[in-house]
């Protein structure tokens, strides 16, 4: 059993977390732009320098065998403080960037946002709360659209577009003041659906080119067989799961939501032709990173709580399984079942697009990291996924690891390292930036090289 030739094997970055070049060539500032160091987290000043230094880390992605690379732009980089004049020079770096990969035989996805708001819309408009910044967003990915969709057939708009369905949105979509009131993150929530819908309905209109939504779907299990908990997880899954996947799908909210919202007369803002807008999209596959589980305790859930903040309060570990040191839970059936979940119910393809465990090391400056638990890591979860897709015929387009040359943790953490090449800097000294493949890099190369056979050979 092993994937067709034409499956995708790649990396996945963002922008602020692997480019640096902060202030150069342009680039307007970003939310990040301005934080601060502290005792476990860099500043976004320099991440992996990919901005100067590009081409040895597509090197090193051409030598795995790799033939896709989603990266995102930089909306800063290429928008004069996201609503201002086109920034030709790094518009530029982008163009390079991809002939870069394109020359190497790998073939690019784009990503339009990943949580790095200009930092002047944060500031005067408190991001996307504003229709403002809606329609600012829009002109963006419409203009990278018409430069860059000729030679990008793969598109996303937001990273991990769920993450605006829960109170992780108030730290990701520019909101700098207010109440982070269950009105505001349906304001919040709606505009970004139809910023992807407007932007998925250009694509197809002016384009060959494809685009998915994405979702950060953790697999989140009932703590217990009580009725309760059962139920609390299944409603977890609609409001921040199914919602999305049914209007990628469907064009419309879940159903339950929609009943939710009117009998708490909740404000969403919406104006006139813009549900219309999310009716007419059409999306080519569904993608998604998967990393951990969890469970829920319904007990711990206070009364009256929307769904939507069910796990700030009610999260649990689960004991029947490992965890990293960062305690995301290691589960690789429930990669399977979130494969399953996704295309059973929705039969578009699908396709994860980040995928990796996150591990504290150190490298001595002489011999390769010795990084086996990774290697266990992403067999592990390879199998799952061939499982889903031969024992369960679930339609997978690739697999697509992340930050697979060490890059900055979500957090600006240089500790946290989830790649196959290790990168020599830590939190508060830049050192040298060295590029080190580790043990994994010659597994991985081996895996791809296979088409993934390797994983199921002696001694594995």
């Amino acid at each position: 059993m092993k994937p067709t030739e034409n499956f995708f094997w790649g990396n996945s970055v963002s922008s602020m977390q692997t480019e640096g070049g902060w202030d150069e060539g342009g680039k307007s500032l970003s939310v990040y732009d301005i934080r601060e160091a502290s005792e476990f987290a860099s500043d976004w000043h320099y991440a992996n320098d990919n901005f100067h230094h590009f081409d040895e880390d597509l090197d090193y992605i051409k030598d795995l065998g790799m033939n896709m690379y989603r990266f995102q732009i930089s909306w800063s980089r290429v928008v004069k403080d996201g609503d201002g004049a086109f920034n030709e020079e790094g518009i530029a770096y982008y163009e390079r960037l991809i002939d870069g990969l394109l020359t190497r035989g790998i073939e690019p996805m784009i990503c339009l946002y990943h949580f790095d708001m200009p930092l002047r819309l944060a500031e005067k408009y408190n991001g996307l709360m504003s229709k403002e910044v809606l329609h600012a967003f829009v002109r963006y990915g419409k203009e990278m659209i018409d430069r860059f969709a000729e030679k990008v057939k793969y598109w996303i708009v937001f990273n991990e577009q769920n993450l605006y369905h829960v109170s992780e949105a108030f730290k990701i979509s520019g909101y700098l003041k207010g109440e982070r009131s269950i009105d505001d993150l349906y304001k919040i929530l709606h505009n970004v659906m139809t910023a992807h819908a407007r932007i998925a309905n250009y694509i197809h209109e002016t384009t060959d080119a494809k685009i998915g939504g994405m979702l950060a779907y953790s697999e989140v299990y009932p703590a217990t067989s009580n009725p309760k908990d059962i139920l609390a997880a299944r409603k977890w899954d609609e409001f921040v799961n199914y919602t999305l996947l049914d209007a990628y799908t469907k064009g419309v909210y879940s159903h339950e939501m929609m009943t939710f919202v009117k009998n708490n007369q909740i404000d969403m803002g919406i104006l006139p032709g813009e549900l219309e807008d999310i009716g007419r999209q059409k999306n080519d596959f569904l993608s998604f990173s998967y990393y951990a589980s969890t469970t829920i305790n319904a007990e711990k859930i206070p009364v009256g709580t929307p769904p939507n903040f069910f796990l700030d309060y009610a999260k649990e570990d689960n004991p029947n399984i490992g965890t990293t040191e960062w305690n995301w839970q290691i589960d690789p059936l429930g990669f399977r079942d979130v494969l399953n979940k996704m295309y059973q119910r929705y039969r578009l393809p699908v396709f994860p697009i980040e995928n990796g465990i996150g591990v504290q090391e150190e490298w001595n400056g002489i011999n390769p990291i010795q990084d086996d638990y990774r290697i266990d890591y992403h067999r592990d979860h390879l199998k799952a996924m061939y499982d889903a897709m031969f024992i369960d015929g679930v339609d997978v387009i690739g697999y697509l690891g992340w930050g697979l040359i060490d890059i900055l943790s979500s957090q600006g953490d240089m500790r946290k390292r989830y790649g196959l090449v290790y990168v020599n800097r830590t939190n508060h000294d830049l050192l040298d930036m060295k590029r080190v493949p580790k043990k994994s890099y010659d597994w991985f190369k081996q895996v791809i090289a296979t088409n993934g056979e390797s994983i199921y050979s002696k001694g594995e």
